[in-house]
């Protein structure tokens, strides 16, 4: 460690995203709580009818950094957790002519955090697997926006014609939509489903986490 990063840690030390504890600057995690990651293995899963792919599952430490890139303004996480995306994919899952979709989050939420952090994650992967990226999706206001803590029922019911291709903005051939985590699987149907209806062939999805059990 340099000189000027020994003067870092001590102004402002590196802390753990999880527990709070300390960490190695450049990592969201410390040791303990990397280990406590529960990975996936490189197995797609269908979610409404949509392959869907992500590294970890979304409990403990994975759960604190979705949190910490959605709701307090991390951007920085964005970097890391692409890079365990980037690291742990299937075999050709992240290859062109695949094109990095993000999820778009509800336009009131972006505006109030000033991003919208599945692009974010779509351009650091992009910029680490060499992927063209496509902003070819918008989520319409319709009101009632975040989508935490609903059931699958509501969450369908609320997203209904929400999502669709931005007019006069070619949709890929392939697809692989990208988000920060997958749970119910509402968001992406959606999204695959206005991605089809805009003549796309092929739909994937990419997520940093993915709910347990699915």
């Amino acid at each position: 460690m340099g000189p000027l990063e020994l003067a870092l840690d001590l102004l402002a030390p590196p802390f753990c995203w999880a527990c709070a504890g300390r960490a190695r600057r450049g990592e969201p995690l410390c040791a303990a709580c990397r280990g406590e990651l529960r990975w996936r293995g490189a197995e797609t899963v269908l979610v409404e009818g949509v392959e869907v792919w992500a590294p970890v599952a979304y409990e403990g430490p994975a759960r604190a950094l979705v949190r910490g890139l959605k709701f307090h303004g991390a951007t920085g996480l964005a970097e890391p957790l692409a890079a365990q995306i980037a690291a742990a994919a299937p075999a050709g899952l992240l290859r062109p002519p695949a094109v990095l979709v993000p999820v778009p989050a509800h336009p009131r939420r972006a505006r109030v955090r000033g991003y919208d952090q599945a692009a974010l994650l779509a351009a650091a992967l992009g910029r680490r697997g060499g992927l063209a990226v496509a902003g070819c999706l918008r989520r319409h206001d319709r009101g009632g926006g975040r989508q935490v803590g609903r059931t699958r029922g509501q969450r369908l019911a609320g997203l209904a014609g929400a999502i669709a291709v931005r007019p006069g903005v070619p949709a890929p051939r392939r697809a692989v939509l990208v988000d920060d985590v997958v749970t119910t699987g509402a968001t992406v149907a959606a999204c695959a489903g206005a991605l089809a209806a805009a003549g796309v062939e092929e739909v994937a999805a990419v997520a940093y986490a993915l709910t347990p059990g699915r």
